[in-house]
This record gives C-alpha cells, structure tokens and sequence, in this order.
C-alpha cells in the first residue's frame, strides 16, 4: 500500500472517531488550491494528527507547517510525517502566540483550530498568505445555527464566528465563496 493510500485509510478511520477529519469535499478544494500554487507553502492551523497536512504534502510536494495545540495530537502528528517522509514540520503550541512569529508567505492557509478564535488569528493569517493565496475557514455555519438560532450554550461561540465572518467580509483584501461542506467552509481569496 502506498503513503497516499495509507493517508486516505487512515482519514477513513478518523471519520469514524470523536475528531474526525475535514470533510472530503473541503479536502477536495484544498488539495485544488494547493496544486493551482504548484505546491509552494501551505500552513494549517489545528492540524489534529496531521492527516490533512501530510496528504496535501504527498499529493502535491508542498511544503508544509502544522500547528497543532493538543501534546497528544501533535505528537501522533509528528509521527506521522515522519513516518511519510512529510516535508514540513509540526509546531506544537497555541497558534495564536506561534503565528506572529512565522515569516515569508503562504500559498493557502487552512484555518481548522479552536472557532472562538478565528477573529484572533485573522490579522496574522492575512499578513502571511501572499496575494492571490486562498484563506479556507472551516466550521463556520456550525450545524446552521450561524445562520439561524443556536441552542443557548452555543450563543457566545456562534457570535464569535459571526463576528469572524463580518471580519472576513468586511476586508476588501478579499473575495469569499461559502460552501455547505461539514459543517460550513468559507474560501477567501486575497485578491491584493
């Protein structure tokens, strides 16, 4: 069985768990953007156990960074590129103290970590992805309830993800496409 096979198995058993993996459908877009930037440099944020970042490392030899904040999760990450010969690396740690120390530009940024802090991260997301990159949120209808009426102990996350999503439109640096894969994916092209 080859590395991409092995990756694509591995996805399907992570479907089946509590911290599933990205919808296919999103795995789908990404793995176009990143190939449309001929590889380059992709970042994720909330990298879980690195399946989407290492397939999109084997599938188009991009160069990837991880961040991942749980130990546990960003060293089964840390395995797992080792395992493939991944090139990139995991930074274990919150992301909003790590991304305003990396540098250079990203083709495609996906952004898969903690909702409520999305807003926190944008800044530094637009500073690193370079013009013409693509920006993908996930997550963020959350079941509908973004765009309708959460139960009441979802209120405070829903509006921190309404208040991302003003963000993100608001930003003229921007042109953003919704889509209803999982549970919601905004696609946010920096067009200058």
């Amino acid at each position: 069985m080859g590395r991409i096979d092995e990756l694509l198995r591995l996805r399907e058993e992570a479907k089946e768990g509590r911290d599933p993996t990205c919808a296919d459908e999103t795995l789908s877009l990404l793995l176009c953007a990143v190939r449309a930037a001929g590889g380059g440099r992709y970042l994720e944020i909330g990298a879980g156990e690195g399946l989407t970042a290492a397939y999109l490392s084997l599938a188009t030899g991009a160069r990837v960074t991880a961040v991942e904040l749980d130990r546990v999760r960003a060293t089964h990450a840390r395995d797992l590129f080792a395992k493939m010969h991944i090139c990139g690396e995991i930074l274990e740690g919150d992301a909003g103290e790590i991304l305003p120390l990396l540098t250079g530009e990203y083709d495609v940024i996906f952004l898969d970590g903690p909702k409520a802090q999305y807003r926190r991260y944008f800044a530094d997301c637009k500073r690193l992805l370079k013009r013409g990159g693509v920006l993908f949120s996930d997550d963020v209808l959350l079941y509908g309830w973004v765009r309708g009426e959460p139960p009441k102990k979802r209120r405070m996350l829903v509006e921190h993800i309404r208040e991302y999503l003003a963000l993100l439109e608001g930003d003229a640096d921007f042109q953003t496409k919704y889509y209803e894969y999982g549970e919601g994916l905004a696609v946010s092209t920096k067009i200058r």
